[in-house]
């Protein structure tokens, strides 16, 4: 994340990230589960790739899958 955003804005979502975790873990009461954050980490990937291809169409393309290597 250093690399794409910049040292200062890397620590600043670092903190936010964290921030977001403890909210969740004082106001829900439950205990830490990775499997939450990767949830939510997997619908805004998600919400992400819609976005790439609504953009790639609007420049006239379309998004294929690259197929996975049977291996």
């Amino acid at each position: 994340m250093r690399w794409r955003l910049g040292a200062t804005a890397a620590v600043t979502a670092t903190a936010h990230k964290l921030a977001r975790i403890v909210y969740h873990l004082l106001s829900t009461k439950e205990p830490y589960s990775e499997s939450v954050l990767a949830h939510f980490d997997h619908l805004a990937n998600k919400r992400a790739e819609i976005r790439l291809r609504k953009q790639a169409a609007n420049l006239g393309y379309q998004l294929t899958p690259i197929p996975e290597p049977n291996s």
